[in-house]
C-alpha cells in the first residue's frame, strides 16, 4: 500500500500556523530595525551631553517655525562643526571652564609660570622631555602638580612637600600595615638578620670612616644604603642581608633621587623641629628598635614605635621627633612608592628625578 503525506490525517491550523510564523519573524526583523533607528537618531553629540536630538524633537522645531536665509545656514554650519568636532574631557566642565584641567595649559600652549623656581622649571622641562619620548597620557596629576607647586609654597598648610606635590593624591599622616603588605612581611620576617647587621655596623664606630655620615648635634647620624637613589656600594657589601632585603621589596624606590634607605641613629635627648618633607608620592617605613619614650608626631598625630614592627608614614606632613630616654633610637628608613601613584606616573617621576651619578 502506497503512503504519502497527503493522506496523513493533520489538523487545518498547522498549515495556516506556517504562515502565521512567517508573518511574526518578519514584524519582529521590523520592530528591531526600527529600534536600532530610533536608539541611533537619538544618541547625544559630542560636547552637549544630555542634549537628546531624537526625529520627534526635529518635527517639533520644524513645526515651530521655519528658519529662513543667513539664520538658517549658520545654524547649519555650527551644527556640523559640533559634530566633526572632537571630543577631548579629561576633567569635570567646571575645570575646564575655569581652566584648571590637568592638561588645560598644555592644550592651549600656556606658558609656565614665570615666579617658579628655578628647580620647578627644570622639572617641567624634564616631563616634556618624557612626554616627547613617550607619551602624555597619564601624565595629568604631574602636569598639574608642577604648575600649582608655586601656589602651594605660598600657602601655610599641615601638609606642604617643598620640592614635589601631586595633586589629588588621598593621603594621611599615617598608613596602615594594608597599604604595602608585602614589603612590610619581607623587611618584619628579616628583622632578625637587619639588626645584626646594624649592631655589626655600630660597634666599629659612627664616624666618616666607618661609612657613617653624621647629621648634626645630639649623635644623629645615618648609615646610607641608599642615598638619593644611588647605591653606597661600601655600605651594602657590610650589610648584605639588608640590602638583599631592599632588592626583594616590590615599591621600594631606588631609581630616583626621592628614595632612600638606612640606618638612622638618633641620641637621647635630641629634638627635632617641625619641617616637611621632599614630596608626597612616597611613604616611609621605619623598623627596628626604639626608646619606649620616643614619640613621633605627623600632622599632629602622635605615635610611638615598636620594636620589630613597621611604621608606614607620610613625611610631607609637617612632623616632629623628640627623644628624652637614654640610649639611642635606632631605626631602618626605606621610602616607599605612595600606594595611590599610578605605574605610568612613577615611569615618568624616575625620569624626572634621575639621580646625579
Amino acid at each position: 500500500m502506497d503512503w504519502s503525506i497527503n493522506t496523513l490525517p493533520l489538523p487545518e491550523y498547522v498549515e495556516l500556523g506556517v504562515h502565521s510564523l512567517s508573518g511574526l519573524l518578519w514584524t519582529l526583523l521590523f520592530l528591531f530595525l526600527w529600534h536600532c533607528y530610533r536608539i541611533g537618531s537619538d544618541l547625544p553629540i559630542p560636547g552637549h551631553a544630555g542634549k537628546l536630538k531624537s526625529s520627534s524633537r526635529r518635527s517639533m522645531i520644524s513645526r515651530s517655525g521655519v528658519c529662513m536665509g543667513t539664520k538658517c545656514s549658520a545654524r547649519s554650519k555650527l551644527s556640523r562643526s559640533d559634530q566633526i568636532a572632537p571630543f577631548i574631557s579629561m576633567e569635570t566642565a567646571k575645570d575646564e571652564e575655569q581652566g584648571q584641567g590637568y592638561l588645560t595649559p598644555v592644550l592651549s600652549h600656556a606658558l609656565f609660570p614665570a615666579q617658579a623656581s628655578a628647580e620647578a622649571k627644570k622639572l617641567y622641562a624634564a616631563l616634556q622631555e618624557y612626554a616627547k619620548r613617550y607619551s602624555w597620557v597619564g601624565m595629568g596629576r604631574i602636569h598639574k602638580g608642577l604648575r600649582e607647586q608655586v601656589r602651594l609654597n605660598d600657602l601655610s598648610t599641615i601638609q606642604k612637600p617643598h620640592l614635589f606635590f601631586l595633586p589629588d593624591v588621598p593621603s594621611v599622616p599615617f598608613f596602615p600595615r594594608d597599604a604595602h603588605r608585602h614589603d612590610i612581611e619581607v623587611l618584619e620576617a628579616n628583622y632578625p638578620a637587619i639588626l645584626a647587621e646594624f649592631q655589626a655596623v655600630y660597634q666599629r664606630g659612627t664616624d666618616s670612616k666607618s661609612g657613617w655620615t653624621c647629621l648634626g648635634p645630639k649623635s644623629q647620624a645615618v648609615f646610607p644604603l641608599y642615598s638619593a637613589g644611588v647605591c653606597v656600594a661600601g655600605n651594602c657589601r657590610s650589610c648584605p642581608s639588608t640590602y638583599r632585603t631592599l632588592l626583594s621589596l616590590r615599591t621600594f624606590i631606588n631609581s630616583n633621587s626621592l628614595g632612600s634607605a638606612g640606618f638612622w641613629l638618633l641620641g637621647p635627648g635630641a629634638i627635632l623641629g617641625s619641617s616637611y618633607g621632599p614630596t608626597n608620592t612616597r611613604l616611609r617605613c621605619h623598623l627596628l628598635q626604639t626608646p619606649p619614650s620616643c614619640e613621633l608626631v605627623v600632622g599632629g598625630e602622635p605615635q610611638c614605635w615598636s620594636e620589630g614592627h613597621c611604621l608606614l608614614l607620610d613625611d610631607s606632613f609637617l612632623h616632629t621627633i623628640s627623644h628624652k630616654e637614654s640610649g639611642p633610637r635606632v631605626i631602618l628608613s626605606v621610602d616607599l612608592w605612595h600606594p595611590n601613584v599610578a605605574a605610568a606616573e612613577r615611569q615618568a617621576l624616575d625620569y624626572m628625578f634621575t639621580p646625579d651619578l
